[in-house]
């Protein structure tokens, strides 16, 4: 950077940005979260995008039974979170949850990085999270090139489950991919579940400006990953971050696979996921929605091993059961 550059963005100093538009990132993260791996499920990491030397990570459960067509495996995406700016699949509220999905719901689950801004903005992150997705058709198309994904999955019961930023992703992949995901045949997604969706709009909701403080997250933090996201010169009403904005897509008239959203009822962004909710539900989409009282960001990827991830991988189990039929 430039001996006159000056500071003008800092996302707990991993991110930094300066006025001469360099920008650091920090390799170093002081994690206050450990890994948890109890050993029931197994995983390795493959490469899915040689162009941008991106790569997903691949879960299965320890043990699984001889498969038959009853017994395979569903297969779950997860997209981690981070205001588009943060986050890995290694790290360690992302790997413990999926290690807990997998042993736990039972299924395959692929967790998936993606481009991060401001490096990167947006559409960066939903391009490749599209084409994540795709591999996975890649491997169906191959009969299972893996040998992770070959007799022991089912590619037609697919789910896809977004926390944060990649709830946000969740959503617009339900948009983009339409009912029974035709374009991924012979891949099947039957539904997507939005954990605490990162949206944002220029108009505040009463819970971002009087909300309860929440250790990591508040309304300033929440306007600058938008602002180190979003494209240049745009605004929160961009359709990436608002949903229902001026500049979105009317969904009226757009089909969609069902959706459960959960929240936590002390959340900065609690009343514009309900408000997202209700929507839906008013213009005739399938959509549940959970609020976990008392609860804030991060509920259950900040400990997926304790009694609210008990009730939450129930809610979850429930729903992929009951749109598997």
């Amino acid at each position: 950077m430039g001996s006159l550059a000056h500071l003008v963005e800092d996302c707990l100093g991993i991110i930094q940005v300066y006025s001469d538009g360099s920008i650091f990132r920090s390799e170093v993260t002081n994690f206050p979260i450990k890994v948890q791996d109890d050993g029931s499920a197994i995983w390795k990491d493959c490469l899915y995008d040689e162009k941008h030397n991106l790569f997903l990570r691949l879960y299965k459960p320890r043990s699984t039974s001889s498969p038959t067509a009853a017994a395979k495996l569903p297969i779950l995406y997860f997209f981690h979170g981070g205001g588009f700016c943060l986050g890995s699949r290694t790290w360690p509220n992302c790997h413990n949850s999926c290690l807990r999905l997998s042993s736990a719901l039972p299924a395959v689950v692929i967790s998936a990085d993606y481009r991060l801004a401001p490096e990167h903005r947006l559409p960066a992150a939903m391009d490749d999270a599209m084409n994540a997705v795709k591999w996975l058709q890649t491997q169906a198309l191959l009969n299972g090139a893996d040998p992770w994904l070959s007799d022991e999955v089912d590619f037609d019961r697919v789910f896809l489950l977004g926390d944060s930023s990649g709830g946000n992703l969740a959503h617009h992949l339900a948009v983009k991919l339409g009912p029974g995901s035709p374009k991924l045949s012979p891949v099947r997604v039957r539904g997507y579940v939005l954990m605490a969706p990162f949206f944002g709009g220029t108009e505040k909701t009463k819970s971002e400006v009087e909300g309860p403080p929440e250790p990591y997250l508040n309304l300033e933090v929440l306007d600058r990953f938008w602002r180190l996201s979003i494209p240049a010169g745009d605004t929160a009403d961009h359709p990436l971050a608002n949903p229902f904005g001026p500049y979105s897509p009317k969904l009226e008239s757009i089909m969609l696979d069902p959706i459960l959203v959960l929240v936590g009822e002390r959340e900065v962004m609690k009343d514009r996921i309900e408000d997202y909710a209700k929507r839906l539900e008013e213009i005739g989409k399938k959509i549940k929605y959970v609020e976990y009282q008392g609860k804030q960001h991060g509920f259950f990827t900040n400990d997926p091993f304790s009694e609210l991830a008990n009730k939450v991988l129930e809610e979850i189990k429930h729903f992929m059961s009951e749109n598997s039929k």
